[in-house]
Parts: structure tokens; sequence; C-alpha cells
């Protein structure tokens, strides 16, 4: 019987950031987009909204400009599969 090797069929795993608005941005996403890019550029990533909550309650929620701006970055890096994720917590101002 043949062995399938479902390790080479798909990617072994995902990686998501927060996208904290003075904490992490572009720059940020792009540095990790291309480290993950050099392992797997079809490594699946997604794109968190922050939502203020606990300790970080005087932040504010994720914009859909700097999610957006994140979500190209990623892909500039030379990831393939990119996704926001949690869209209905993006604020639009």
């Amino acid at each position: 019987m043949a062995k399938i090797h479902f390790l080479s069929l798909q990617p072994w795993g995902f990686v998501l950031t927060v996208c904290i608005p003075g904490y992490i941005d572009k720059e940020e996403v792009a540095k990790i987009a291309a480290f993950v890019a050099s392992l797997n550029p079809e490594i699946p990533y997604s794109l968190l909204a922050f939502h203020p909550q606990f300790f970080m309650g005087d932040l504010p929620t994720t914009s859909r400009q700097l999610a957006l701006e994140c979500l190209e970055a990623a892909k500039g890096a030379g990831l393939n599969n990119v996704r926001v994720g949690n869209i209905h917590l993006l604020r639009d101002n």
C-alpha cells in the first residue's frame, strides 16, 4: 500500500498576527511575512483586528485602513495565502 504524505500536500501550520494600532503596523507585518515566506510562501497567514479589553482598554480598535495596509505588506513580502480575520471588529475611520 502506498503511503500518503499529507504534509507535502498542505502547509504544516499557520501564522496569525493581531494588528494593534501603535504597536503592530505594516512594517512589522512585512518582516513577519518575509520570514514566513522564506519557510514556505503557501503557509496561511491571518491578520486579526484588535479589540481593546482588560489592560489595553486605552487603545483603539484596528482600523480598516491599517488592516488593508498590513494585508498588502504581507502579500508584498511573498505570501500567497493571506487574509484579514474578524473583519466585523474593524473601524472605518
